[in-house]
């Protein structure tokens, strides 16, 4: 079965620990300590894989660790760094926190690779902490703890055209000729389980990708059938073709169709029944002379609110090259910036977040303190040698409140701030 979710465990590595040694040489007394740095931990990245289209590796197995740093050695020899573990994942897979159900990384848009969870900084070693009154330390730094997180992974298929509608409709025959997709046709109701893409070509190199959706049903936003596992496929898309059955070969009315299907959509997410809609009213071969012109009414009925009706055969052919020139032209209408979900749960801010810290001013160094073990820890996962560390950094010295506590103490620009054994000068 086509696997679009999946719920797995990750861990990043712990830092190896600090070394507590003393140089033993003959002819060197007091040889003074020596003990090495931990190795920092392993990252746990996400990549982008462009031959993968499902999740199914990750439906079998639910942990994934990165590897621990090595603890320091004599001689001021630093432990081995932690292996990273690699995480392939296909193009527009979101990575969500299982619990807040918050965004942490979208695997689009250009976004090919992304640390999700730093490993943990090695501790250091006790040569470190050697002092003009303390010349041999007995003491080395532990180094960083692991973290463990669970997280939702999602694959929402990137296309720029959604193809929705009630089972039956026509989708897949549509898809089949108007696209390079060969998807599985018959005469039942949810024959399609996957999601299929297709490209459509037209002349002059023009073309867009489209999504055949697998026929909704009402009550589908909110889990009837299997109304998640499909919508969240249209999320990226930016039009949506609407397909119904014009001649009512099954008894079904294609109006009430289109409007139930919007509602759903409006449920699942406002933002879907926002996205600028063409109706294709499909089979009017079927549609027999005397009858009635059900494309009449259903023109009538939605192309004053400014959605345009297209009457197609999907098995014909017959007005095939209108609709899709019509789809081609609203899409050179919009914006072709890829949508991506931004990121809105960070890792490493949540984990400190139980942690206590201080914020204070030192009369006699005339600095600005922050300390404590959340400051501590939030340090030992940052790189910031790194603008995406540094930034990181700042973001968290703002959204803990530690920037308000240092404006209630009179900070000014210019200002030393020193955190934890770091030293900054203060600006806005």
């Amino acid at each position: 079965m086509f696997a679009d979710r999946a719920k797995i465990i990750i861990k990043s590595g712990r830092g190896g620990d600090g070394h507590v040694s003393f140089r033993r040489e003959k002819y060197v007394p007091a040889g003074g300590p020596d003990g090495g740095d931990g190795g920092r931990g392993g990252n746990v990245v996400f990549e982008v894989d462009e031959g993968l289209n499902t999740l199914t590796d990750y439906r079998h197995k639910r942990k994934f660790a990165a590897e621990n740093g090595c603890d320091g050695q004599k001689k001021k020899c630093s432990g081995k760094n932690g292996e990273d573990i690699v995480l392939k994942v296909p193009a527009g897979t979101v990575v969500r926190d299982a619990v807040s159900g918050k965004v942490i990384a979208d695997m689009s848009g250009g976004n090919n690779r992304q640390i999700v969870l730093n490993g943990g900084r090695g501790g250091k070693g006790n040569y470190h902490y050697a002092t003009p009154t303390m010349q041999a330390p007995k003491y080395a730094q532990p180094g960083q703890p692991s973290v463990e997180l669970e997280v939702l992974l999602e694959l929402k298929v990137i296309a720029d055209v959604g193809l929705v509608g009630f089972p039956n409709v026509g989708k897949s025959t549509l898809l089949s000729r108007v696209t390079n997709a060969r998807p599985k046709i018959a005469n039942y109701h949810f024959t399609t389980l996957n999601p299929n893409l297709g490209v459509a070509d037209l002349a002059e190199g023009k073309g867009f990708v489209i999504a055949d959706i697998p026929g909704l049903i009402e009550g589908a936003s909110e889990g009837v059938g299997l109304g998640h596992e499909f919508l969240r496929h249209i999320e990226r898309t930016k039009v949506i073709l609407h397909l119904v059955d014009a001649a009512s070969t099954e008894g079904r009315d294609p109006i009430a169709d289109i409007y139930a299907i919007n509602r759903e959509l409006d449920a699942y997410s406002p933002d879907l029944s926002q996205k600028p809609q063409i109706i294709a009213a499909n089979k009017i071969d079927a549609i027999f002379d005397g009858d009635a012109d059900p494309v009449n009414r259903i023109r009538a009925e939605f192309e004053p609110k400014g959605i345009p009706v297209y009457p197609i055969s999907a098995v014909t052919g017959k007005g095939l090259k209108e609709l899709l020139y019509a789809v081609w032209d609203l899409l050179q209408t919009l914006d072709d910036t890829p949508v991506v979900f931004e990121q809105e749960f960070f890792p490493e801010t949540a984990m400190f977040s139980d942690e206590p810290y201080t914020v204070s001013y030192d009369q006699k160094e005339k600095e600005f303190v922050v300390e404590g073990p959340r400051i501590e820890r939030m340090l030992g996962y940052t790189n910031l040698e790194s603008e995406k560390g540094f930034l990181f950094f700042q973001r968290f010295i703002r959204d803990q409140g530690i920037e308000d506590e240092l404006h209630e103490l009179g900070i000014e620009e210019g200002d030393t701030v020193r955190v934890c054994d770091l030293t900054f000068e203060y600006y806005k």
